[in-house]
């Protein structure tokens, strides 16, 4: 549950001076941001659109945002620009500090950048977030950390701020793990339960009956129960704004070809999750399904014949 009135609050106490340097302020890193500048640090922002948040001091650069800063918090869009930006704020960094990476990234980059920071001795952790854009604004996110136990002790007050829960997945790199098998099960998932309701359809089953059945049976899942694809049908969800992207088709397919690369690298046999990133890059890519949620799949299947 949200933590609420429990949410930890830095102002009047010995670290109420931290510095956080924040470079990403996308539509998740910008709530993220400003959470941490309201509970009381001191953040300076960087980002290559222009974008600011609300309480931060936005910087001419990332190497001004990381000089000085105790953490360094990035929210990237992939491994590339992550191994690109290390390069340029480690030797800004001060000894000790800690580059805290809450973008989706490939796990190699994870590991390489977690070596340089070693290199540089500096303290990195590996956190993935899960939650969108809501969990962002409302401090409800759950990070998925990778790293050392000194690592993820001195990010865990701005898990605290930022988030609802924080797990501790393993070495460098875990973190990355964790979240791309856990996406690989939701879009599969998500799939799966679009597929059910198209086929519901066309056999006559209503909707909400099929949702009555299927939420409280061994079909039971998060894409039917909690974020169900089909408007009008249990708890408030994308569907129910046409499909306007809680997560988007876009960022599901990143996240399953993310799954596929690792899957290849360590020789894991993943039919399902391959399926998965062959169906959401057709229907991103060939189809109308930029810029919509995820669970656009529905209208997606409900459109076509067996053979078409």
């Amino acid at each position: 549950m949200p933590l609420g009135n429990d949410a930890l609050k830095l102002e009047g106490t010995e670290m109420e001076a931290l510095n956080v340097g924040f470079i990403g302020l996308g539509n998740m890193g910008a709530p993220m941001a400003a959470n941490l500048a309201k509970a009381g640090c001191v953040v300076r922002g960087f980002d290559t659109a222009g974008t600011s948040a609300e309480g931060v001091q936005m910087v001419a650069s990332a190497t001004e945002a990381a000089t000085g800063a105790d953490v360094v918090l990035t929210m990237l869009p992939n491994g590339a620009i992550l191994r690109s930006v290390a390069a340029e704020i480690l030797p800004a960094m001060k000894p000790g500090a800690l580059l805290l990476d809450c973008s989706t990234v490939d796990v190699e980059s994870a590991r390489d950048v977690a070596a340089q920071a070693e290199a540089s001795k500096l303290l990195f952790v590996d956190a993935p977030v899960s939650g969108g854009i809501g969990g962002a604004a409302g401090g409800t996110l759950t990070f998925m950390a990778g790293g050392t136990t000194a690592a993820f002790t001195k990010a865990r007050p701005l898990f605290d701020i930022m988030g609802q829960k924080a797990v501790h997945c393993g070495d460098a790199g875990a973190g990355q793990a964790a979240k791309i098998c856990n996406n690989m099960i939701l879009g599969a998932t998500m799939i799966a339960t679009c597929e059910a309701f198209a086929l519901a359809d066309k056999l006559g089953l209503d909707r909400q009956k099929m949702f009555d059945v299927v939420s409280t049976s061994s079909g039971y899942s998060w894409t039917m129960n909690a974020y169900c694809p089909a408007p009008g049908v249990g708890p408030q969800s994308p569907a129910d704004n046409d499909y306007t992207p809680g997560f988007a088709a876009e960022l599901m397919l990143k996240d399953l070809g993310l799954s596929q690369q690792a899957a290849e690298a360590v020789d894991a046999d993943t039919p399902m999750g391959a399926l998965a990133h062959a169906l959401y890059a057709k229907f991103v890519e060939d189809e109308d399904g930029m810029g919509k949620d995820f669970s656009a799949m529905l209208p997606r299947f409900s459109a076509r014949g067996r053979t078409s």
